[in-house]
């Protein structure tokens, strides 16, 4: 690869991980746009760590919290912590994705990644952002997540394995649905990610061993530390400012780039 290639890549996948605008369907039609061949399975695999590692550090001391808490619920029992709570939370929202993930893998990988489904599910999805954000009460903070709430946003996240939809994007638009902050939705969806982005590393790096490509180390080791500080940017701010900005923008550039997607089409 070419070092424009990985910096490009790299920063497109850290920056659009975790906004709700879908870093798979900016990373499918990246090569279509820039003249770029695929850039491989591990390649990938390699900032998808990246993003792994920068929600993991930047969420590092309520991650030992919600740990901690939930091993003691598990263990001790006991009247549940609102961290212990979350961690259960955030695990039972998890498997819905892996479930159906497992099913339809070969699906979504050789059927759905089309520039017409991309260009829908963001249209799409970019709508019930707005509406969401526009029409919810947002009166729910993190620490009143319940196990109905959290299937809930778990289902939402296993239909962002169509492309284009943003794993982001929909389970934050369904906390919004569900009366949660914007911020409170926020968080609760980069929490969710980690369970989710580390089986979807695994389930890759599992083909990763099985496949024929050459591995250059530079090239991964670069793209890590690239998405590593794209992700983790874009978390500060985003957590920063959601409250102050909402949701419009992403929406709104959700439509755009859908539009864009389907002049390139059928003009």
């Amino acid at each position: 690869m070419e070092l424009i290639q990985i910096v490009l890549l790299a920063l497109i996948q850290g920056f659009t991980e975790f906004l709700p605008i879908s870093s798979s369907a900016h990373l499918i039609l990246a090569p279509y746009v820039l003249g770029y061949a695929d850039q491989g399975l591990a390649f990938d695999l390699a900032v998808h760590l990246g993003t792994l590692l920068a929600v993991v550090w930047y969420f590092r001391r309520e991650i030992a919290l919600i740990g901690k808490d939930w091993f003691i619920s598990l263990v001790a029992g006991g009247t549940p912590t609102p961290n212990s709570r979350l961690g259960w939370a955030v695990m039972l929202a998890t498997v819905p994705a892996i479930l159906i993930g497992v099913l339809i893998n070969d699906l979504v990988e050789h059927q759905l990644r089309a520039p017409l489904i991309i260009a829908t599910t963001t249209i799409i999805i970019g709508l019930l952002l707005w509406w969401a954000d526009r029409y919810s009460r947002r009166n729910r903070e993190i620490g009143k997540m319940n196990f109905k709430h959290a299937l809930f946003i778990g289902v939402a996240q296993a239909i962002a394995l169509i492309p284009g939809t943003s794993r982001s994007g929909i389970t934050m638009a369904a906390a919004l649905m569900l009366g949660y902050t914007r911020e409170a939705a926020s968080r609760f969806s980069f929490l969710l990610a980690i369970p989710t982005i580390l089986a979807s590393v695994l389930w890759v790096g599992k083909d990763l061993f099985s496949t024929q490509e050459t591995v250059h180390w530079q090239d991964l080791g670069l793209g890590v530390l690239l998405s590593f500080i794209a992700a983790y940017t874009t978390i500060h701010f985003f957590l920063r400012y959601i409250e102050r900005v909402g949701m419009a923008p992403f929406a709104i550039y959700r439509l755009i780039l859908g539009l864009v997607i389907l002049g390139f089409l059928y003009l």
